[in-house]
């Protein structure tokens, strides 16, 4: 079996990650810097299954940093493969701070391709975004579409630079890679920022839940088990490849409007919502629709999780879990 380094493990997507990897039989190396976004407390209980694991090491740094902090934290950790999580992550924060977005997510990838480069490491797991598409009127979404100009965040341009300097080191340096643009995730541990965690608040909280724009803008909700589904086949792809520089969606292939998610989180809950009407977001795509033909073609992903099991599933959790950072 391989050993993995995940950055940005002990977040929500990562957490599930290193947890899938280490079920797989793969060696884990953990890393992250427990950004104060939201409480870290939350950051670190993601990471209690992985601690108590044999296979699991943890590394805490910052990418922002710099080629030496990582050499430090990680010294002599074989690694086979990166998958790179870590990032700020949002449309709407980016608007307000787009420097802190562009030194995390754009210089901070820098210091970690740079790292592979000295270290050898030559197999990376990209995680990009859908926001990269912006507001593209083609639809489904494409991996091959023209991107030059549909980032309308700075988020967004973050993430599309990060495929960018992903190629450049392809090209350059003889780096496989596979940059997967992800599709609004959702589920257990998921961040407190994020609509459906901020309506099961709100509902259970007896408050009414913000309509940004007319309730028509649509997200490709994709369950976190199934992106990590993708994520660990994605690994497995690198590791039978060489020569590889492929990009793909993974989506759950059916836009969701705003409405009908509000509708079925108040199932999911049990609780009939009431709605404010409020103008859209800077920053905001209207449709988010993912074409996932390439990651079928090339993985074998195939998302299995309907909107209402994996609602359900976040509820059970959310109502389990400590309340959380109220962003």
């Amino acid at each position: 079996m391989a050993s993995i380094l995940v950055t940005g493990c002990a977040g929500f997507i990562g957490s599930h990650l290193a947890e899938r990897l280490l079920h797989d039989g793969h060696r884990v190396v953990g890393l992250d810097n427990f950004d104060p976004f939201y409480d870290p407390a939350h950051k670190h209980r993601n990471l209690a299954l992985c601690r108590a694991h044999p296979r699991f090491s943890f590394h805490e740094t910052d990418l922002r940093h710099g080629v030496d902090a990582l050499v430090d934290a990680l010294p002599a950790d074989p690694i086979d493969v990166v998958v790179h999580l870590a990032a700020k992550a949002g449309v709407t924060p980016s608007v307000q701070e787009p420097v802190a977005y562009l030194e995390n997510n754009v210089i901070g990838t820098t210091h970690l391709l740079e790292w592979m480069r000295q270290r050898s490491i030559t197999k990376l797991f990209f995680a990009s975004s859908s926001s990269v598409y912006g507001n593209t009127r083609t639809q489904p979404f494409r991996e091959d579409m023209n991107l030059l100009a549909t980032c309308i965040s700075p988020y967004a341009a973050s993430k599309l630079s990060g495929e960018q300097l992903t190629y450049t080191y392809h090209h350059l340096y003889g780096l496989d890679v596979l940059n997967a643009r992800f599709f609004t995730v959702y589920g257990p541990r998921q961040r407190p920022d994020l609509a459906i965690h901020k309506f099961v608040r709100l509902l259970r909280a007896g408050q009414p839940i913000p309509v940004f724009g007319d309730g028509s803008t649509a997200r490709d909700y994709t369950f976190v088990l199934d992106t990590v589904d993708g994520i660990s086949r994605g690994v497995g792809y690198l590791l039978d490849h060489a020569g590889v520089y492929e990009t793909i969606n993974l989506g759950n292939n059916r836009p969701v409007p705003l409405l009908e998610l509000i509708r079925a989180v108040g199932e999911a809950v049990g609780i009939a919502p009431r709605l404010v009407f409020e103008p859209m977001q800077a920053g905001d795509v209207d449709v988010t629709y993912a074409d996932i033909r390439k990651a079928r073609e090339l993985l074998g992903y195939a998302p299995r999780t309907s909107l209402a099991e994996g609602l359900r599933a976040f509820v059970e959790w959310q109502a389990a879990t400590p309340p959380p950072f109220q962003p």
